[in-house]
């Protein structure tokens, strides 16, 4: 079974649905992923983070997901957990990038994070990986 690290540097929501997107077509083709959130990325997973996330094109992050409510295409949260379902996705908190968002364990984060580590596992990760991406 061929394997997919990807560091997740971006917690806006351009950048999570995408990266939920590309989980699916992982999914699919029965992948391993191991995703590590990194720096910005950890306010996106934090338990009580509102839904005021940052956009990086020209709409905004609301009009973004107005666009995707009208084609009836889940959230970047639903694209995490069908792929979860599917395949052997984890998702890894870099505990600096916790730290920095104010989480220092696993329950301060919503239930799609698996575990925190450090920047040591993400980089031994990508070097077992077939794929590496980092969004």
């Amino acid at each position: 079974m061929a394997k997919m690290t990807i560091g997740l540097g971006s917690g806006c929501i351009d950048k999570l649905t995408s990266l939920g997107v590309i989980l699916s077509g992982a999914a699919a083709d029965d992948m391993d992923v191991d995703v590590f959130v990194l720096l910005n990325a950890g306010g996106a997973f934090l338990k009580n983070k509102t839904t005021d996330y940052s956009f990086a094109g020209q709409q905004t992050a609301e009009e973004f997901q107005k666009a995707l409510e009208a084609i009836n295409s889940p959230g970047w949260i639903e694209f995490f957990e069908m792929a979860k379902e599917m395949t052997n996705v984890k998702v890894y908190m870099c505990s600096l990038a916790g730290k920095i968002v104010g989480g220092e364990k696993k329950e301060d984060f919503i239930d799609l994070v698996d575990d925190l580590c450090g920047i040591g596992e993400y980089i031994t990760s990508t070097q077992e990986a077939d794929v590496n991406l980092f969004i």
